[in-house]
């Protein structure tokens, strides 16, 4: 027993309700992009660029999983906030997928990352609750190596500029006061966001490899908090969701 249970990391690999005994392993692509952009997934399905073959369930929706038609490669959308994300991806993981890259947004610690700025975390600030389930008590989490090298490729490929560094994810978005702000400015961090701490943790858990691409989107700065209409950058989602599926078929790992 610990004096904050948050602490109290248990490395038991099976759990009580554990996930591969609930969702069946199907016939799906080992590749996978987890999109955050409703936006971009809607055009995909209205196109009729994707087909459906599984779905998750949750009390507030149906959460499909789709695979691409042209290319061996799966694709869902993770919800907001780590523990649906993990929810969905230890499902999809049961599924048969093991190669991930995420594609979404991100806050800004620094003004001068402009909006739709491309940045590959390679680690993030646990500054969350999930992923104290899936790892000891830490400061940071990490992707797999082999997902910010598939990244790096492509990126460097296309010549698109872009960021590495230090994320930190919260839960608590209405919580990021101007002092934590500037205290994980001073300490590194790049970006704020809810999930990429989870996702590490839990894809290093199950041994399965996963990395990540945010953009740029609103300002978190103490005192001048700017939105930048960061939502409404569809051209951006779309291209960041490509460069995600051509990284994901990038990654080279066991």
């Amino acid at each position: 027993m610990k004096e904050y249970p948050i602490l109290e990391f248990d490395p038991t690999r099976k759990a009580v309700l554990e996930p591969s005994e609930h969702v069946k392993k199907m016939d799906i692509p080992e590749r996978c992009v987890i999109c955050f952009f409703q936006d971009v997934i809607g055009d995909l399905v209205d196109t009729g660029k994707v087909a459906q073959v599984a779905e998750s369930r949750s009390e507030m929706a149906i959460h499909p999983v789709y695979v691409l038609k042209d290319r061996p490669v799966a694709l869902f959308h993770p919800g907001v906030g780590a523990p649906l994300a993990i929810g969905l991806l230890e499902e999809t993981i049961s599924r048969g997928c093991n190669k991930f890259i995420v594609c979404g947004g991100c806050g800004v610690l620094d003004k001068e990352i402009a909006v739709g700025h491309l940045i590959v975390p390679t680690s993030a600030v646990r500054d969350e609750g999930t992923s104290y389930h899936y790892q000891e008590p830490g400061r940071e989490a990490e992707p797999h190596p082999a997902a910010v090298v598939a990244i790096r490729q492509i990126l460097d490929a296309h010549k698109v500029p872009y960021l590495t560094g230090k994320t930190w994810t919260t839960d608590a978005f209405y919580r990021e006061t101007p002092n934590k702000a500037a205290a994980r400015k001073a300490e590194g961090c790049l970006t704020v966001e809810m999930e990429a701490a989870s996702l590490f943790a839990a894809a290093a858990f199950r041994k399965v490899v996963l990395g990540q691409i945010l953009y740029g989107g609103d300002a978190v700065i103490p005192g001048e908090w700017d939105g930048r209409g960061w939502h409404r950058r569809k051209s951006i989602r779309e291209d960041l969701f490509w460069l995600a599926v051509e990284a994901v078929q990038k990654i080279q790992a066991d």
